[in-house]
């Protein structure tokens, strides 16, 4: 079976879902590799380095698309790269479902069977090929790196020779993984960092890092991330209002804002309104990391740079992790291969979520099986009886006293001889001794001392 991985057609787009480390992978798993001619140059991957590895480099994408029986990408496809898909074959990409019906309709129509990166669960045993953790990752570390750009002081505060520098200030606002990556690279840099999250555990997380996390005096029991697949969900309205105060009691101290929050298969909250943007100080600078959602800002511009009127930078851009093409490509093409690892015949794992022809295989951890009539009889294994053990800070109990036998029972102190030594000395001086003692080691001086 071959994989094949296309040039992404996408303005601006410079990763590749396989990389030669990726394809020397696969291959040991018994697959063969194809690329297109060109398709890691962006990411800094050239054909050399891929035959090197023992990937077919091919000419076009219209011959990888005819000769591969898996196709890896890492933009959705487009209508005119769909076309060249054939039945029986395998596409893996992010793919958004439930924003592209259409395409999801054209590629059941087409016969060709879809693996949507973006829809990998978050569960442990599925870490390994959470594309979309990968990506934000990276995105949270580049908004920082974009703010220090557009910044036009350090971050971190520094006591010099021509006076005194101040630290910046950050908030963070989302402390998911892009939001976590974002206060992680803007600590190292020695900047002063809040975050905030409307999920409670995100706190003692946030916390860890060395940042400090933004309460608020509100009452209203949020719902725990897990139970929502680790995202945030809706706030209601007397919680959202509670928010916007506390940010626009915080926006004029703030140097540097990264705003992260998303919510799946909706628009992205309106979290820092234009007033808050009025109340920065000039050279501060916004990152809106849900630009593409239309962005937490309302003045955000999608994949623009804009400054406002009062001095302050807002980046919108989109393509953040794009713009870390060689470490985006890394770790993109390493959930590839975990995806085909367990997808591989006996290495196969039940759960995987697969968009097959006309129809969706869903997990069979959501799928409701009938009980059995009979339940089996639960089996018990009588297991050896475990020392008891002392606690650690407990006092023994105290033992009987021991017992000697009639025949060996131990002598008493008033019927032992007097020692020797000292006090035998000056008894013996002391004492009158019986007229027939020629020694002060005799029998009967002994035996009168002790009677004394």
């Amino acid at each position: 079976m071959k994989i094949g991985t296309p040039k992404e057609v996408m303005k601006g787009e410079a990763r590749v879902a396989m990389t030669p480390e990726s394809a020397r992978q696969l291959q040991k798993l018994g697959y063969e590799c194809i690329i297109e001619s060109g398709a890691g140059d962006a990411a800094g991957y050239n054909d050399d380095t891929y035959k090197e590895a023992g990937v077919e480099v091919v000419k076009t994408a219209a011959a990888l698309w005819k000769e591969a029986d898996v196709v890896a990408k890492v933009r959705p496809p487009t209508d005119a790269e769909l076309k060249k898909s054939r039945e029986g074959q395998l596409l893996i990409s992010f793919f958004y479902p439930a924003q592209n019906e259409k395409l999801m309709q054209q590629a059941a129509k087409q016969g060709t069977s879809v693996i949507a990166m973006d829809m990998v669960p978050r569960i442990s045993r599925a870490q390994k090929m959470d594309a979309l953790s990968s990506m934000a990752n990276i995105a949270g570390y580049r908004a920082v790196i974009e703010a220090g750009n557009n910044f036009g002081r350090f971050f971190t505060g520094q006591i010099t020779a021509a006076g005194k520098v101040p630290p910046a200030k950050v908030l963070v606002v989302g402390a998911g993984v892009a939001g976590l990556a974002a206060i992680g690279t803007s600590t190292s840099l020695g900047a002063i960092t809040y975050a905030f999250d409307v999920r409670p555990e995100v706190a003692e997380q946030v916390e860890s890092m060395g940042a400090e996390f933004v309460f608020l005096d509100f009452e209203e029991e949020q719902q725990d991330g897990a139970a929502t697949g680790g995202y945030a969900s809706v706030s209601s309205p007397e919680f959202a209002a509670a928010q916007l105060a506390k940010f626009r009691e915080l926006a004029p101290d703030m140097d540097i804002v990264i705003t992260t929050a998303l919510i799946p298969n909706r628009e992205a909250p309106e979290l820092w309104t234009p007033d808050m943007v009025a109340a920065m100080k000039p050279g501060s600078v916004i990152v809106d990391l849900a630009a593409e959602k239309g962005g937490n800002c309302k003045l955000t511009v999608m994949d623009e740079k804009i400054v406002t009127d009062n001095g302050v930078t807002i980046i919108g851009y989109t393509d953040f992790p794009s713009r870390m093409a060689t470490q985006a490509s890394t770790l993109y093409a390493t959930n590839i291969r975990h995806m085909m690892t367990d997808l591989t015949p006996e290495k196969t794992v039940r759960s995987s979520t697969i968009w097959k022809t006309t129809s969706s295989a869903v997990p069979p951890s959501r799928m409701k099986r009938p009980l059995p009539s009979r339940l089996p009889r639960p089996r018990f294994r009588r297991l050896p009886p475990s020392p008891r053990k002392r606690p650690r800070n407990s006092r023994p109990k105290k033992s009987a006293p021991q017992k000697w036998p009639p025949s060996r029972r131990r002598p008493s102190s008033r019927s032992r001889c007097l020692p020797s030594g000292l006090l035998w000395f000056w008894a013996s001086v002391l004492l009158p001794r019986p007229a027939s003692c020629s020694t002060s080691s005799c029998s009967s001086c002994r035996s009168s001392l002790a009677s004394r």
